[in-house]
């Protein structure tokens, strides 16, 4: 057998054995699951609409989604003195995409796992901040609670054999070297020349922000000569991290939003290349979602899917089904605030407006798998920078995976409790519903055993989190669409509220679009 054929079986082997929890014989059956969402809850949408007998419930508004736009909402009517609303989810648990879950008693991620440290710009999202007591302002400066803020060391990467600091990689000669630094001269011109600001709709919309966004990042990246292949890698790695699609589907806009509206782009060796701090915690943006949920908890109600919004002359009247009742049941607002995604909003309303049509049928969205593992010891040390919170392997399409227990303050040694996360292409979003937990789980060990030769048999439990829509991909023209600015521009009984509105998924832009649905309401 030849060396290559020989290398093909081992590996094959390797997969093989992967359904185990370990490499021999006797090891015991890997545990675990699927937990987080329920798919088949959603699909329901797709059958015949139930008759609801009874009368309905009646509030003054109803929120449709109690994800963090749902939360932000409700939170921002609450501080306005309007109490009257209620809040609708699908899920058991509020919170959307930002989640967090539980293994062997200790918290880990569902979703989101981290929040750069906003700018000046995210108003809203300061505000949140200080009212959790993350920050505070001291002789006009903003000081951050270190408890929350990741504990070092924060990231590596994987590359020639080893693990290194950063998830930058170091470029291989002087021409490399090069084209990064035309990389951050282009994005500082960018900020300077045209500005950017998260959330995106605090800058002005320019017509050099529209060229940017008629073309895809990659076409960009082409015409600036900026083809070095690990630059290119980190930058298709950094939009599959916040869009969920790489370089060749995002726009040009979006990978340039990515570094122009927070700390920019630094090259290996420039003065402010050291990699600002984020918030993070053991379950992710979790934590967020929790405080922003616990004082609403009286007007949330999980297991409720939205099956039908339709809005006559003196209010709204919404179909339900209630998941606990088994059961079909009707409310009544004087207003309804659709906090879901965009292309459900279109197929929930009864008569929805040509703009939400029209968006709809724009948006793309990114199926995502998140693992997290419960490893029985620790991990074989491997050459190089040490664990940190977040660790990625050069040349994958995988995310990489973060260490749950990285912030904890205990000191008993215990072994990593790893999140991993799969940004999926649309055209494997079929295969996320149908195939079983076990082969998405071989799937995800066999990615982390290529930096990690023990973990297979380390693996006690693993529990997957599959989320069929999980991110609005920025594609060309959605950014700018005269679509989603006239659903930004809303006024009525319906407002829409959601991160699609900003054309990508994060927290910043969610917050904002529930505080913005809340200030409309108020008026």
């Amino acid at each position: 057998m030849g060396a290559g054929a020989l290398m093909l079986r081992r590996r094959e082997l390797l997969l093989a054995g992967l359904a185990g929890a370990g490499c021999t014989p006797d090891a015991p059956a890997l545990q675990g699951g699927w937990v987080g969402t329920h798919p088949e809850r959603g699909h329901r949408l797709r059958g015949e609409l139930p008759q609801a007998g009874g009368p309905p419930r009646k509030t003054g508004i109803l929120i449709v989604g109690a994800g963090i736009a749902g939360l932000a909402c409700a939170r921002e009517l609450a501080r306005r003195g309007i109490d009257d609303f209620a809040l609708l989810d699908l899920e058991d648990q509020a919170g959307g995409n930002s989640r967090g879950h539980g293994l062997a008693g200790s918290a880990c991620p569902l979703g989101a796992h981290y929040l750069p440290l906003p700018g000046p710009e995210a108003r809203e999202v300061n505000a949140l901040l200080h009212d959790l007591g993350l920050a505070r302002e001291q002789f006009g400066r903003t000081v951050w609670d270190e408890r929350h803020l990741c504990h070092s060391p924060q990231e590596r990467l994987f590359i020639d054999g080893e693990w290194r600091e950063s998830l930058l990689p170091p470029p291989s000669d002087a021409a490399a070297l090069a084209q990064y630094r035309r990389f951050s001269a282009l994005v500082a011109q960018a900020q300077r020349e045209l500005g950017f600001a998260m959330p995106t709709h605090h800058a002005r919309w320019t017509a050099g922000h529209a060229a940017l966004d008629a073309q895809t990042f990659a076409t960009w990246l082409d015409a600036n000569a900026l083809t070095d292949t690990r630059l290119r890698w980190y930058l298709d790695y950094c939009c599959r991290d916040d869009f969920g699609a790489s370089a060749d589907a995002v726009s040009a806009w979006a990978g340039l939003h990515y570094f122009a509206s927070r700390h920019g782009f630094h090259a290996p060796g420039d003065e402010a290349g050291e990699r600002e701090p984020v918030l993070t915690w053991p379950e992710g943006n979790g934590w967020l979602s929790q405080r922003l949920a616990a004082p609403l908890r009286e007007r949330i109600h999980t297991g409720r899917l939205a099956m039908r919004v339709t809005e006559g002359r003196s209010g709204i009247e919404l179909l339900a089904w209630n998941e606990t009742a088994g059961a079909p049941e009707r409310w009544q607002a004087r207003a309804v605030v659709m906090a879901t995604p965009l292309f459900i909003a279109n197929r929930l309303l009864a008569t929805p407006p040509e703009a939400l049509r029209a968006a709809a049928g724009r948006l793309r969205y990114a199926p995502w798998l998140t693992a997290n593992l419960l490893l029985r010891e620790p991990l074989l040390a491997r050459p190089g920078a040490p664990p940190a919170w977040d660790n990625v392997r050069y040349g994958s399409t995988a995310l990489g995976y973060v260490d749950a227990r990285h912030q904890t303050l205990d000191p008993t040694p215990r072994p990593p409790l790893l999140t991993a996360y799969l940004a999926l292409p649309t055209a494997e979003r079929d295969e996320l519903l149908t195939q079983p937990w076990r082969h998405w789980a071989q799937r995800v060990i066999a990615e982390l055993a290529t930096t990690h030769p023990d973990l297979p048999a380390q693996v006690e439990r693993i529990d997957l989190c599959r989320f069929g829509h999980a991110m609005s991909i920025p594609v060309p023209g959605l950014r700018g669409s005269d679509e989603l600015a006239a659903l930004n521009a809303a006024r009525g009984r319906v407002v829409f509220a959601h991160a699609d509105l900003a054309g990508y998924s994060v927290f910043e832009e969610a917050y904002t679009a529930g505080v913005t649905a809340a200030a409309r309401l108020s008026l």
